[in-house]
């Protein structure tokens, strides 16, 4: 393998509308999708995720709901934009999909 792809948010944006519903994809802006990502990302900062030397194993493996949880509470508190519950979950589990997609590469 000659470059390893690297995390890119437009990409991520567009594969995540691809794992979406047409009616929740339609709903929501790529600049809300892209917060949600953002609050994702957060998240693995709060978290530990991004160490370098985090060496996450099969028992710490992430917990989605957890995540979601957390992606929600952090948009009601902003109050920036209303998004259903079920909308961020799938929003979320399309965003770690997309991460998968680019690690298999490899």
């Amino acid at each position: 393998m000659s470059e390893l792809m690297k995390y890119d948010e437009d990409d991520a944006i567009k594969f995540i509308r691809e794992t979406l519903p047409q009616e929740v994809s339609e709903k929501y802006s790529d600049d809300e999708i892209l917060y949600v990502i953002d609050i994702i990302w957060d998240w693995y900062e709060r978290n530990g995720y991004l160490k370098i030397d985090a060496g996450v194993t099969d028992e710490e493996e992430l917990d989605v709901e957890k995540l979601t949880a957390f992606v929600a509470k952090e948009i009601k508190k902003d109050g920036e934009v209303l998004m259903d519950p079920q909308d961020i979950d799938l929003i979320v589990r399309g965003e770690l999909q997309y991460e998968e997609s680019i690690e298999d590469i490899f």
